[in-house]
């Protein structure tokens, strides 16, 4: 499968299943207008095809103690293949930080961290992020609170 062969049907699964991965296969195929086995089938080849790469639980970071987000700017000192590598490997290696982002612009690099609170997250920038010896520069953006977070890609129809 490649983009171009994605039917409408192909396309309508992958909506729902944005939507709710815990649908039941029988509620799908209702949803997609076929019946349970070709359902089965068409989902099972968007795995094997790579369209879907998993399943998962969003979790409600307050209710688990996970009230402050901070995105953070990071300017490396040196951009050197072995210095971005090393410092990749480094930061995936903090489980506060969720989401790691190469980009263009002001910055190198984009991180979002999770924690409990403004304490916790000075922990880690300490003991932590100072510790990375390619970091050259840092720039902190709290989280005051969030508008819009969407987990669905847009899917062209």
């Amino acid at each position: 499968m490649n983009p171009t062969k994605l039917d409408s049907i192909d396309l309508q699964i992958l909506e729902q299943l944005q939507l709710n991965s815990n649908i039941t296969n029988a509620a799908l195929a209702e949803e997609v207008g076929l019946s349970p086995a070709p359902t089965l089938e068409r989902v099972r080849k968007l795995e094997q095809a790579g369209y879907i790469s998993g399943y998962h639980a969003e979790l409600a970071y307050d209710k688990l103690g996970l009230n402050t987000g901070v995105f953070v700017l990071i300017s490396l000192s040196q951009h050197k293949k072995k210095d971005i590598l090393s410092f990749v490997e480094k930061i995936k290696a903090i489980p506060e930080i969720i989401e790691c982002y190469h980009i263009t612009g002001q910055a190198d690099f984009l991180i979002k961290i999770l924690t409990e609170d403004l304490a916790s997250y000075q922990k880690i920038i300490m003991d932590k992020l100072a510790d990375i010896e390619q970091i050259g520069t840092m720039s902190s953006m709290m989280i005051l609170n969030t508008y819009k977070k969407m987990k669905n890609i847009p899917l062209k129809k």
